[in-house]
């Protein structure tokens, strides 16, 4: 679904001619109930198959070529199945080249994403949540160093993880581009929840101060500190649960963003990392009262990045470590001062270290067998850590098939992949949840922020999984009115304004319906339009919703022509903005996201002027 010039015109005279909406929101669809024209396409119903890229490997370590499908055999649950499609990648011969999206025309932006035929992406998460300052600096060198042997054509992305996914570099091959977003500004923050953002050594916690100023023979002294203790204990709980939250919503939209691009992507995430589960201590009044599981959360986040295609290596950005208590930095003055009172602090202190950096490596690990990908921890060799991952996800196999059982009830389906040849390994992902993907927007909510809201962040990356382009058309002439329903921000929204008109056509093939037994298809679409300035302060916002209702014939119809909708809303006239633009699908939670400069574009007489122009031109031929 593409616009050209004359289609542009066309969006034009709908948004111009269309009856006034003062919020925005269009008109309901339903079934007219009439004869329907006979369909010029054929419905097609989708198979669920299940997608796995196996990685073969020698005694060596070394990627097999030329296997065929009859070399593998392949089960589920002990039940084998049949490949439907078995492909073999290597690395191009020649650098791929990708080919552009044609020129939309003025004012005519899309969220489609283009990428080069058969090629595999990397993409770089420089993780500065989960990491302390002095290991995000050595990542950093390390990275300088391995871009100075990238392999021609290769393709890699650069983000930036804080409390949101920050977008720092597109794909592309040219190394000096990407030591730029690696050594960028925006690549740096500091945690604002790890308890030292700069070492990640332990502080000293009020608890022990308490320890040395009160008299610890004194029982009510013994129970204020215990109380302390177990205060200190929840709040560092909370603060990882919520580096957990930061974490799995830039995951999620990493995953939105890189479904628009066939293929695999290998996504090598530099991390502190964050444990799946606090344990019970045992040395606080209530040992579970800060105990904690995000094993379902971490669930839902590799499901959705196994059905993106997105192979994930954490690599613990801290290499090789001991417990920074006993570094030379500390001196241990925290743990000598404890071992006054208790005598097991030192074995304590060592025995909760070990489990927690024991349940951090539990965390990389699953996320990495759930995606097919693989950890990297217990090593400075960062550099060399890339290089393993290159040569594996550079040669590979795609196979799919259909699983034996095709309801998606939530059990966990075991994959066993076994080749008929000796010496040879093999790296897959080996399992999955049946999980039912529009199943958590039927009111199972794990994060508190839904896709669309993550996805209208300033600054994230495009989202691609709802498909659509949008004309943007801004007035003529400034005003001092605003649209109505919109909610701006009395601060920074100033007169006099410019209203600018969001035409959407989206491509409803990329939307999910449910479908009754006489075959009409519901569905339900929002849409959103947030202003920001540069700093990512928002400005305006107006959103709107539309329900659907189509016979089988209407949505052939639509999904041919896109689904037209519009809404308004205003900037101040003054200064520089940015307008984010986002469709959400309700049923399935997936969503589409662009962000454009408001600088530059033309207005609706600057258009229709060039448009009478053109066609002059094309007359007089």
């Amino acid at each position: 679904m593409k616009l050209n010039v004359y289609w542009v015109a066309l969006l034009f005279l709908f948004a111009w001619l269309a009856p006034a909406q003062t919020t925005g929101k269009p008109a309901q669809q339903t079934p007219d109930g009439g004869q329907q024209s006979a369909p010029t396409a054929q419905l097609k119903i989708p198979v669920p198959l299940v997608v796995e890229d196996v990685t073969v490997l020698d005694r060596n370590d070394q990627p097999v070529h030329g296997l065929k499908a009859s070399d593998l055999t392949v089960t589920e649950d002990g039940k084998p199945v049949t490949l439907r499609a078995f492909e073999e990648h290597v690395p191009p011969v020649q650098p791929a080249v990708i080919s552009r999206l044609p020129d939309l025309g003025p004012n005519v932006f899309t969220n489609q994403q283009p990428a080069p035929p058969d090629q595999t992406l990397y993409v770089l998460l420089l993780d500065a949540l989960n990491t302390p300052i002095t290991d995000q600096a050595y990542v950093r060198q390390q990275m300088l160093k391995y871009l100075k042997t990238l392999r021609p054509g290769m393709r890699v992305a650069v983000f930036g993880l804080g409390t949101r996914l920050y977008f720092l570099q597109g794909f592309t091959s040219n190394p000096e581009v990407l030591k730029a977003a690696i050594d960028s500004k925006r690549s740096k923050h500091a945690s604002p929840l790890l308890d030292d953002p700069v070492s990640g050594a332990p502080v000293e916690q009020m608890s022990d101060t308490m320890q040395d100023t009160l008299n610890m023979n004194d029982p009510e002294a013994q129970l204020t500190v215990a109380n302390m203790q177990q205060f200190e204990a929840e709040t560092a709980t909370q603060q990882t649960r919520l580096r957990m939250i930061y974490t799995l919503q830039g995951m999620n939209e990493l995953a939105r963003y890189l479904s628009a691009f066939p293929g695999r992507k290998n996504l090598i995430w530099f991390s502190g990392a964050f444990p799946l589960n606090v344990f019970p201590d045992e040395d606080l009044p209530n040992p579970f009262g800060a105990v904690a599981d995000f094993q379902d959360d971490v669930r839902k986040t590799t499901d959705l990045l196994a059905r993106s295609q997105v192979a994930v290596y954490p690599v613990d950005a801290r290499g090789l470590f001991v417990n920074p208590a006993f570094s030379a930095a500390q001196s241990g003055a925290n743990l000598v001062r404890s071992s006054r009172t208790n005598p097991a602090a030192f074995a304590n202190a060592d025995r909760k270290f070990m489990q927690q950096t024991e349940a951090e490596h539990a965390t990389m690990d699953m996320i990495a067998e759930e995606t097919g990908g693989k950890a990297f921890y217990n090593t400075n060799g960062l550099k060399e850590a890339v290089q393993k991952v290159t040569e594996l996800g550079d040669h590979y196999y795609t196979i799919a098939y259909t699983p034996p059982t095709t309801k998606l009830n939530g059990d966990y389906r075991r994959i066993a992949i076994k080749i008929d040849r000796p010496g040879l390994h093999l790296e897959y992902r080996e399992g999955y949840f049946a999980d039912d993907p529009n199943a958590a927007a039927r009111g199972q909510k794990v994060l508190p922020e839904n896709a669309m809201t993550v996805a209208m962040m300033r600054g994230g990356p495009d989202a691609a999984q709802i498909l659509f382009d949008v004309f943007v058309i801004p007035a003529d002439t400034p005003g001092d009115t605003i649209t109505k329903g919109t909610r701006p921000d009395p601060k920074l929204m100033k007169p006099p304004y410019r209203s600018y008109t969001v035409q959407y056509v989206v491509d409803v093939r990329t939307a999910s319906f449910t479908i009754d037994d006489k075959g009409w298809r519901d569905g339900e679409l929002e849409f959103a339009a947030f202003v920001y300035t540069p700093d990512g302060e928002l400005v305006n916002s107006a959103d709107s919703g539309l329900k659907l209702s189509l016979t089988s014939g209407q949505f052939l119809d639509t999904a041919k022509h896109g689904l037209l909708a519009r809404e308004a809303i205003e900037a101040p006239l003054k200064g520089e903005y940015f307008l984010r633009i986002g469709v959400h699908d309700v049923v399935s939670d997936r969503v589409g996201a662009i962000e454009i400069p408001l600088m530059g574009l033309k207005t609706r007489k600057q258009l229709l002027d060039e448009a009478a122009k053109e066609k002059q031109g094309g007359a007089g031929k």
